[in-house]
């Protein structure tokens, strides 16, 4: 997944050869998360056909004022729901009209409308493009705040050999990626996080472990992502997955094996947050065969695992770092020796004791405490939760 998850873009599409790879460019959109409606000029329609883009875009495709009962489609909601709008291609007959603020299609009324950021991928032929009213127009809406997507060079549709070719629709994404990317307070950041239980195995067959599900952890990862970082996720044992191309997804299993992976990357992390419940001991020796039930008794000898975040805040430099504490009693009191012997910028606190807080639940009630606050929640989901604390991490890293 892209950081084009979620986001709305609406496309418009304008009457040129190119238009036919607005198809691609929709499919390519939506497999990257993104919510896509599609206005046309009534021109376009002549190269690619509404219900291409409508079938591929999962929404109504637009092209005039009404619809077929004579109902108005709204140029204005259209604009308003619109986080980005991309014209693509846009010809130099739509440039000028751009430029000149006219209004006489559906697709222009709607970008005059529009509130959110305008890129434009041009596409026509050689000399047009060259031609000094397109490159004033073009210098004037870079000039007015849209990013333009340079077109590319090759072959043309009049068999001219120049610039003038709408670029791929995947370098149009990958465009669409990197304008979004650098408005994102992340953007450039490095971001840590631990999550799940870990099992320490004691023959075979059994472990010692928890009952994490991890579901904490990946929705700090997923909202680091969202928030431009590049993320190094390393978890142990669960079911969740998590895909993204800013996304470093490392499985271990035991203390030991999360403990060499996390100190392998956490000197170069700008922040590093600690939500796996890591186990505190393990079995001295391990079986390698599945022990029998030949007694009525069974003792193992465990020991201490390495501490993983107090290791971390021994080692911190510039890196913001966050634990986790998960009590039963004494919480307050626990999680403030905790944020201090460790050395930490935060520590959130959640409580057995609270329903819909802790391990396996898709909810949890936390309070975020740093060295002079304590700052209370309701209980909420995790994907709200991990808000919340990057909200922090971001008010604090900015102070």
């Amino acid at each position: 997944m892209s950081v084009l998850k979620g986001k709305h873009i609406l496309l418009g599409v304008t009457g040129g050869i190119a238009a036919y790879k607005s198809a691609f460019l929709v499919r390519l959109l939506i497999k990257s998360g993104a919510e896509v409606k599609v206005v046309m000029t009534p021109y376009a329609e002549e190269f690619v056909t509404p219900l291409t883009l409508s079938t591929l875009s999962k929404n109504p495709v637009f092209s005039s004022f009404t619809d077929s009962e004579k109902n108005w489609n709204n140029h204005v909601e259209l604009g308003e729901w619109a986080d980005l709008m991309l014209i693509a291609p846009v010809t130099a007959n739509t440039l000028s009209k751009m430029v000149n603020g006219k209004s006489d299609n559906l697709l222009l009324s709607t970008y005059l409308s529009a509130k959110c950021p305008v890129i434009i991928a041009p596409a026509m032929d050689l000399d047009m493009f060259k031609h000094s009213s397109t490159q004033e127009n073009l210098s004037k809406l870079s000039k007015n705040g849209h990013a333009i997507i340079e077109p590319a060079s090759g072959e043309l549709a009049s068999g001219l050999e120049g610039k003038g070719r709408m670029q791929e629709p995947e370098e149009i994404v990958r465009f669409l990626e990197g304008f979004i990317k650098k408005a994102l307070p992340l953007t450039g950041k490095k971001v840590l996080i631990t999550a799940g239980p870990t099992y320490e195995p004691i023959d075979p067959v059994r472990f010692i472990g928890n009952h994490s599900s991890g579901k904490m952890g990946f929705e700090l990862a997923n909202r680091a992502l969202d928030l431009g970082a590049e993320v190094v996720l390393v978890t142990g044992p669960t079911h969740l997955d998590l895909n993204h191309s800013g996304l470093k997804l490392i499985r271990v299993k035991s203390a030991e094996e999360m403990y060499a992976e996390v100190l392998k990357y956490y000197s170069d992390m700008d922040i590093a947050i600690a939500s796996a419940a890591v186990s505190d001991y393990r079995p001295e020796n391990t079986f390698d065969k599945k022990i029998k039930k030949d007694s009525d008794t069974l003792t193992l000898k465990l020991v201490k695992n390495p501490d993983i975040l107090k290791t971390l805040g021994q080692r911190k430099k510039d890196q913001i770092l966050i634990g986790f504490a998960l009590e039963t009693n004494n919480e307050l009191e626990n999680a403030r020796k905790k944020l201090h012997n460790k050395n930490l910028d935060l520590i959130v606190l959640n409580s057995l004791n609270d329903e819909g807080a802790g391990f396996k639940t898709d909810t949890n009630k936390i309070s975020i405490i740093t060295k002079d606050e304590i700052i209370r929640f309701d209980k909420k989901p995790k994907s709200e939760v991990a808000k919340d604390i990057f909200d922090l991490i971001l008010e604090k890293s900015s102070s």
